[in-house]
């Protein structure tokens, strides 16, 4: 039985409840691609973005969790963790539906990301966007099998360092220019 009260199943009813049809799990990723491409945090320009995947006004409880979804995406990128959390559902959840998720959230990432565009690609980012556009059309690919589980657990820590090694690549010149600048003390 699927956990009622994960953070992904809670995220859905908000949404859906709000009357947007859209997977936590693409926000999520949406919000993940803008943010390595180099976007920034600005809550203003998320809310923008997320807008136009929600297709309407978000209302005050949406907007909430998406300014909470970004300052908790924001702590992960810039912390000393290094770690990404990925909302998805739960491994409570049919392998079917986690792996469903799981194209929807690459698909959001791989939006997020041409969003802000203009940047030249590394032979390494090139590699992680296009395993990131393989793995977006795999939806229900995998079979509820040990191996199918296997797979989907090697695909999710991929998945867990892919944001991490791209937010390093195009972040690293916002980086070096706060370096730069004269230090008023």
């Amino acid at each position: 039985m699927p956990i009622q009260n994960s953070p992904y199943n809670g995220f859905a009813t908000l949404l859906t409840s709000s009357g947007h049809h859209v997977s936590p799990a693409e926000l999520h990723g949406l919000l993940l691609g803008r943010s390595c491409a180099g976007a920034g945090f600005d809550a203003e320009e998320w809310l923008a973005d997320a807008h136009l995947l929600l297709e309407t006004e978000p209302d005050d409880k949406v907007r909430q969790a998406l300014i909470g979804l970004q300052a908790m995406v924001k702590s992960e990128l810039t912390g000393d963790d290094m770690t990404v959390v990925l909302l998805l559902p739960g491994d409570d959840e049919p392998l079917a539906a986690r792996t469903a998720a799981m194209a929807q959230w690459c698909q959001g990432f791989l939006s997020g990301f041409a969003r802000v565009g203009g940047q030249s690609l590394s032979d390494d980012a090139r590699d992680v966007l296009q395993d990131l556009a393989a793995i977006a059309q795999v939806h229900d690919a995998l079979d509820e099998s040990e191996d199918g589980e296997s797979d989907y657990m090697e695909v999710m820590e991929y998945l867990r360092v892919a944001p991490l090694l791209l937010f390093t690549e195009f972040n690293q010149k916002s980086d070096a220019e706060d370096e730069a600048k004269p230090s008023l003390h």
